[in-house]
């Protein structure tokens, strides 16, 4: 009973879907006021983000009379199950999750697809011409992202010889040094986060001046605040996933230092992620594909074969 008890606690509260729901929230508080201050602009109030969902928690939930009610209302509960699942098995403080196993990387890798997916059904199922293009925009830039997304972390884990967050955190905690190896792999991983999240200059799916809001247009009242929310939790999750793959130090040491480091190194992410988000415009889709398989793909292989030499070696 106990351990029920204990497993309810670690997935509703901490560090499940309480802990997660406030750490997103101020994660889009941190990234639209580093975005605006890099602008020159004042930027929201720290309460903006929570006020935003508040608001729509509280409009009508309005359903499309020819979308297909049942995965109209379904996907925004998928997409925010998904990056909650995904976030249990990422180690914080500590170098094993709350369910750490052999090959929990590729598990959320896997699961961190499914959002945009969720996306790309969402809109289809709206059955409006805003939201299938914007849908299929989504799916588009899914297939250009993933690939680089996908190499850059793999070779980390292909260095540290381990498909476990836990065996990449010992085995870098061992070697430091060779963090600096992974610095093109995190770049790509980087920029191709920027297009998992949907954010300039890879906002496309959602571009205001063109499709309204794309795959989300037809949403209203807690649907959107679910979708929102999932974005915003998603944030955080990958920050997290890039935190234990190229930045794993301090886990493994007092949980209250390990805890702090994992903040510093989670906003440090943010940041840059902001910092990118300034210094870019928003691309075509066919430019965006372009850049993912001209540029981010070949770099990601480059990281593969110079971790596969360094591998060799030591």
């Amino acid at each position: 009973m106990k351990q029920i008890l204990t497993q309810l606690f670690q997935i509703i509260i901490f560090p499940g879907f309480l802990f997660l729901s406030v750490a997103g929230l101020f994660a889009e508080y941190a990234d639209r006021k580093l975005y605006a201050r890099l602008q020159n602009r004042q930027g929201p109030p720290w309460f903006q983000p929570a006020a935003d969902f508040i608001k729509l928690i509280g409009k009508e939930d309005i359903v499309p009379q020819a979308a297909d009610k049942g995965m109209f209302k379904f996907m925004p509960v998928l997409a925010l199950t998904a990056t909650i699942t995904a976030f249990l098995y990422i180690p914080m403080w500590n170098t094993t999750s709350l369910y750490s196993f052999y090959g929990d990387v590729i598990v959320v890798l896997y699961l961190l697809t499914i959002p945009t997916l969720t996306f790309f059904l969402a809109g289809w199922y709206s059955n409006s011409l805003y939201s299938l293009v914007g849908a299929i925009r989504s799916l588009t830039q899914l297939f250009a992202y993933e690939v680089p997304l996908f190499l850059a972390v793999l070779s980390s884990a292909l260095l540290a010889d381990s498909w476990s967050f836990g065996g990449i955190a010992v085995f870098y905690n061992k070697h430091p040094l060779l963090v600096f190896v992974n610095v093109i792999g995190f770049f790509v991983a980087l920029i191709a986060l920027l297009g998992k999240l949907e954010k300039v200059p890879f906002d496309i799916p959602e571009a205001e001046t063109e499709i309204v809001a794309g795959s989300f247009t037809e949403y209203t009242g807690r649907f959107l605040a679910f979708f929102r929310m999932a974005l915003d939790i998603e944030t955080v999750v990958v920050a997290s996933l890039m935190a234990a793959v190229f930045l794993p130090f301090g886990l493994g040491t007092y949980w209250a230092i390990g805890f702090a480091l994992y903040i510093i190194k989670i906003f440090f992410i943010i940041a840059l992620l902001a910092l990118l988000r300034t210094v870019f415009a928003r691309l075509r889709i066919d430019q965006m594909v372009d850049f993912c398989w001209r540029w981010l793909a070949p770099l990601a292989f480059l990281q593969l074969i110079i971790s596969l030499i360094v591998k060799s070696i030591i």
